[in-house]
Formats: structure tokens, C-alpha cells, sequence
């Protein structure tokens, strides 16, 4: 079985700088997809950043150029740099991963369970 665990959040003043980290363990056979999503009280839950291995990163528009998603895959882990933030950033941030075990390897999800960002105004 495999799990994900974020750290890093926390509270900062807005105009801060946070860096989340996730780190995937267990059987791991191949990891395809690491993102971060974020949802704030009374909201769906979006897509944040999102890192293909191989591939290019993507980003939601409302973070582009304040947020930097990285993966280091010796280690398992995703971080998301975060800068510059801003009030309407605070939310609970996801990690997520598409992969694939050495039990099943049929490509599935597995969602962290979440960390608090607080931006302060």
C-alpha cells in the first residue's frame, strides 16, 4: 500500500514563502503523475501544479510565476515552492500521484491527506 506524506505547511504573512514537500513510500513500481491541489473552505477542490515525469510542469493561471512544482524521483518526492503568497492561497494543499506498484500495475491514484497554507493579510 502506498502513502503520501505532505509537509511544510503553515501560517505566514502574505507576501511569504512556504515550500511543501510529499513524499510517496511503499512498493513502488512507477510513479507517471505527482501534482498538488489545493481546496479552501466551502470550495471544490482544484488543481494546483502538476509535474508529468519527463514532462513539462503545468500550472494553474492564479499561480503562474509565484509557484515552482519540482520532483525528485530517486526520492519519491514532490515539492511545491510557493511565493509570494497571497489571502486567497489559503486553503488545504493535496498531494497527489498516478502510479503503478509491484502488485498493480494498473496505473492508480493515491491522495495525501492534506496540509493547511494560512496567508495572513
Amino acid at each position: 500500500q502506498v502513502q503520501l506524506v505532505e509537509s511544510g505547511g503553515g501560517l505566514v504573512q502574505a507576501g511569504g514563502s512556504l515550500r511543501l514537500s510529499c513524499v510517496a513510500s511503499g512498493s513502488i513500481y512507477s510513479i507517471h503523475v505527482m501534482a498538488w491541489y489545493r481546496q479552501a473552505p466551502g470550495k471544490q477542490r482544484d488543481l494546483v501544479a502538476v509535474i508529468e515525469v519527463g514532462g513539462m510542469p503545468n500550472y494553474a493561471d492564479v499561480v503562474k510565476g509565484r509557484f515552482t512544482i519540482s520532483g525528485d524521483s530517486d526520492e519519491n518526492t514532490v515539492y511545491l515552492q510557493m511565493n509570494n503568497l497571497k489571502p486567497e492561497d489559503t486553503a488545504v494543499y493535496y498531494c497527489y500521484t498516478l502510479l503503478q506498484t509491484y502488485r498493480n500495475t494498473v496505473p492508480y491514484e493515491v491522495w495525501g491527506q492534506g496540509t493547511q497554507v494560512t496567508v495572513s493579510s
